[in-house]
């Protein structure tokens, strides 16, 4: 059985709000889909894309630099020199929030919405908006 190869994106949209709620929009481009109100937002950044298409990223299998020549995010890839495939997935951002009852700083992936988050620390919940 194949395992499936992922190479992550070091380059992400930046991040927006969505105009009729303020809330935060899905990191991506193209029409997305606000995750607080449902509005329908056309998000598109040129120097984004232009990034994207100039990337260089290692090939998982043989590590070969590579030129990623497309714009989009998730991007399906193959090898030129040792024919592997491999999925060039967006960049997952991350934040630094710290626990209001500690204060200690937890990493944590910025998605769009409302979560309770459990502190490792001292097991107090407390919510996160973005």
């Amino acid at each position: 059985m194949d395992e499936e190869l992922t190479v992550e994106s070091r380059i992400a949209p930046p991040a927006l709000t969505c105009p009729k709620c303020n809330g935060l929009l899905p990191s991506k481009l193209g029409i997305v889909e606000c995750e607080l109100c449902s509005a329908s937002v056309r998000v598109d950044h040129e120097p984004t894309r232009t990034k994207w298409l100039k990337e260089r990223i290692s090939c998982p299998s043989c590590s070969k630099v590579l030129i990623a020549g497309v714009d989009q995010r998730p991007a399906q890839l193959r090898c030129a020199d040792c024919d592997a495939q491999f999925t060039l997935a967006a960049k997952v951002v991350r934040v630094e929030i710290e626990c209001p009852i500690c204060h200690r700083g937890l990493r944590m992936k910025q998605r769009p919405g409302q979560r309770t988050i459990d502190c490792p620390a001292c097991d107090s919940a407390f919510k996160v908006s973005f």
